[in-house]
């Protein structure tokens, strides 16, 4: 079968997309706006750039119906500051609270349970039930269309990572103790540590030999 996506509603692009990259992590992003307002939402397009810089992205799509900016794209775009915290296990079910689409204003820290931790370097809190909390300052937003469907290229530069301590051991974090989630299509998500294996990458002189 072949699918040209410009052929499709936006809403069936979406599916297919959502159903052929995975799984997704997921940067829980926690942003406020010039008057101290919190923001908390889940974005699943979301990976690491490079480490010098360490620079970071992630893509909040716009509002269905309306298209209009959510509100962590807005806070950003303000404010020029963010933390994305990362998703484990524990906290995947407030994670899924946030996701919920509230409305303007509401405390989605407030609403979850979840815990606002003072960040180091910006202004936006961090959810100290993560075990892992970026905090990034703005370098780019690269926007793709303003209708249903289309969405944001939000690059950040991490200037302060925060690791809780038992898993951060020689310069690596315990994938195991981190217990990190991912995305699927649709409402699944996955364990990525349920069913690991290893593949060690060969050298030009492995393959010589």
């Amino acid at each position: 079968m072949k699918v040209q996506p410009d052929t499709l509603a936006w809403k069936e692009a979406y599916k297919l997309l959502i159903g052929s990259v995975l799984p997704r992590p997921i940067a829980f992003v926690s942003s406020v706006d010039r008057n101290g307002d919190v923001n908390l939402a889940p974005f699943s397009f979301f990976t690491g750039i490079c480490a010098e810089p360490m620079m970071v992205c992630f893509s909040p799509m716009r509002k269905a119906g309306e298209g209009g900016k959510k509100d962590t794209l807005l806070n950003i775009e303000e404010t020029k500051e963010f933390v994305i915290n990362i998703v484990g296990e524990k906290i995947v079910e407030q994670m899924n609270e946030c996701a919920t689409p509230f409305e303007h204003g509401i405390d989605e820290f407030h609403a979850s349970g979840l815990t606002k931790e003072d960040s180091e370097l910006v202004k936006a809190p961090r959810v100290k039930e993560s075990d892992v909390q970026l905090e990034c300052v703005l370098d780019q937003i690269v926007e793709f269309g303003d209708q249903e469907g289309a969405g944001s290229l939000v690059i950040g530069k991490v200037v302060m990572v925060h690791v809780r301590d038992e898993l951060y051991n020689d310069g690596k974090i315990n994938t195991e103790a981190l217990q990190p989630v991912g995305r699927l299509a649709g409402q699944e998500y996955t364990r990525a540590v349920s069913d690991t294996f290893r593949l060690v990458r060969k050298t030009t002189s492995d393959r010589k030999s």
